[in-house]
């Protein structure tokens, strides 16, 4: 048996900075389009939730190169074949899921003809034409997919728990902050 290894800091830094900025997103959409709020509050949460989407598709890229260039540790013996292909699985969804949420909503904002205020503020150009079905398309595309990602973090979130109160057998504490 090989005892746990746990994820270096840079990577665990990256997994809960883009956690905790991915699970606000959910609450900031949903309020931005259904609160009910006043335009300067509605105006507000379209602002934080467009460029959150962009710094949380910057930190994915980062998280991308980061494990490209520093594997992540392997999973203790006890996991069965069947738990480390669902893990391996379940974690490239995630990464293309939150991709897919980031694009879909680039394309949504700036084919709408919105501004995209972070990146505007820096001058770049959109890189797709302003087209109502395009945006209507991106639009169904990052509302659709939002329930699978929600779903996976669940998953995700679950099997974590399952490893640090049933299985007690260090997978949790690889990631959890020292």
């Amino acid at each position: 048996m090989n005892p746990p290894q746990v994820y270096k800091p840079a990577a665990r830094f990256l997994h809960w900075l883009t956690a905790i900025l991915i699970i606000a997103t959910f609450p900031v959409g949903v309020a931005m389009v259904d609160g009910g709020f006043a335009r300067p509050v509605q105006d507000t949460l379209y602002i934080l939730h467009k460029n959150g989407g962009i710094i949380i598709l910057l930190l994915v890229l980062a998280r991308l190169a980061y494990r490209a260039a520093n594997p992540a540790p392997p999973l203790p013996d006890s996991v069965p074949g069947w738990q480390r292909q669902i893990a391996h699985l379940t974690h490239w969804l995630l990464y293309g899921l939150v991709i897919v949420m980031a694009v879909s909503g680039y394309i949504r904002v700036k084919a709408a003809g919105f501004p995209l205020e972070g990146l505007d503020a820096l001058g770049l150009p959109s890189l797709v034409p302003q087209s109502k079905p395009l945006a209507e398309t991106a639009k169904w595309i990052h509302g659709t997919a939002r329930f699978v990602l929600f779903a996976l973090i669940l998953t995700h979130v679950g099997a974590a728990l399952y490893h640090a109160v049933v299985k007690r057998d260090g997978v949790f504490s690889r990631m959890w902050p020292r």
